[in-house]
């Protein structure tokens, strides 16, 4: 038997993601989840949807979290780490307050909070903070007593994280051609956000010229590269690139675009590309449709030669990864000062969300953060 690990004080871990579609019935009500409040008509969402009917309506970031839930328990259970996993999503079925509900009515007054995405930013952190607080007061409105909610910190640049994009990185490389593979440029890519978000993501002092959004992605970038060169004895030319733009024309996003840096390389005489998408954590429909479908139609149209590297999904490492994350946690809530693994020059990320980190254009209650109204 495994030596018992103590997670104390947590008494469970919610995976806490987006949600998505599964089938074509879902599509505009999802889209209508995740849109609400702005007013989008029916009609446009339809149109918006058609990323999903091309797949059956049905998006693959479900599939992908049971996966990464089975990865978990395994490990836990293998590491003697007894911590329950629930799961819940922002815009789909489980939904977060029906996660929530249950894990009160199981008695689970502490939890930690992994969320599906590593980086800083509005959407990627504070708008889990502010669901995580909405679910937490509707909760209390029903007369429940809601538990302690506690986001573990970006893992970014967790080794977990990073070394199994680096090996895909090196699988992608090996399946190019032999006579393009040396000369083959590396792209890495992320959601692109407003120029705006990006500015004020991460802590206040950080804040200006793509905050802590671009030199999270930066520093992995350039580590994944590194690595890449170390292992194959080339210095492959990098660049880091966006993908998946959905705000309106007149409104600064990050650039460049991924299809038009393709478009750039080409027009420079590179000979092949591997994209490496280093913003997702699995192969949701933004991997599946804006990479594998629109930018390798691109990339066809050019007659460029591109492979696409793995994103890091239900890896072991990445689960081993999350059980470092919880313990590292629990650790520090218990007083004492535990090893946090970090790779790079940014070291590890803040356990708590400090005031100012990544604000709304309209401000709303976020749990997990310095100014939260259950921290």
């Amino acid at each position: 038997m495994p030596e018992a690990l103590d997670a104390t004080p947590y008494d469970a871990l919610l995976l806490l993601s987006f949600g998505g579609p599964e089938g074509p019935d879902d599509v505009v009500p999802f889209l209508e989840n995740v849109t609400r409040g702005r007013g989008i008509p029916k009609e446009r969402l339809k149109e918006v949807g058609q990323h999903y009917f091309l797949f059956d309506g049905i998006s693959p970031i479900n599939d992908q979290n049971r996966a990464l839930l089975d990865a978990l328990r395994k490990d836990f259970a293998e590491h003697g780490l007894d911590l329950p996993v629930y799961w819940g999503n922002r815009n789909w079925a489980p939904y977060l307050t029906d996660t929530l509900r249950e894990m009160a009515a199981d008695g689970r007054r502490r939890i930690a909070v992994l969320a599906t995405s590593a980086y800083a930013s509005y959407s990627g952190c504070r708008q889990y903070r502010e669901d995580l607080a909405g679910a937490l007061a509707t909760l209390e409105d029903e007369g429940l007593e809601p538990p302690r909610v506690d986001k573990l910190r970006h893992y970014f640049n967790h080794p977990g994280f990073v070394e199994p994009m680096t090996e895909g990185v090196l699988a992608s490389l090996a399946e190019l051609p032999e006579d393009v593979r040396a000369g083959a440029h590396l792209v890495f890519t992320t959601h692109s956000i407003p120029v705006a978000a990006a500015d004020t993501s991460g802590p206040a002092e950080g804040h200006g010229d793509g905050g802590a959004y671009v030199r999270q992605h930066l520093d992995v970038a350039r580590l994944i590269a590194e690595a890449v060169g170390e292992q194959t004895g080339i210095e492959h030319p990098w660049r880091l690139v966006y993908q998946s733009r959905s705000g309106a024309p007149h409104i600064p996003w990050l650039e460049p675009d991924i299809c038009d840096h393709l478009e750039e390389l080409h027009g420079a005489g590179v000979p092949a590309a591997v994209m490496v998408p280093i913003g997702f954590v699995s192969d949701h429909m933004e991997v599946l449709y804006d990479l594998d479908t629109e930018a390798r139609a691109k990339a066809a149209e050019l007659g460029l030669p591109v492979r696409r590297s793995a994103t890091v999904g239900a890896d072991p490492r990445f689960a081993a990864a999350v059980r470092d994350l919880v313990l590292e946690r629990a650790a520090a809530e218990g007083g004492r000062q535990p090893a946090r693994c970090a790779l790079g020059t940014l070291g590890p990320s803040h356990d708590l969300c400090p005031v100012g980190c990544c604000p709304a254009r309209t401000p709303k209650p976020a749990a997990a953060g310095a100014d939260s109204p259950h921290a």
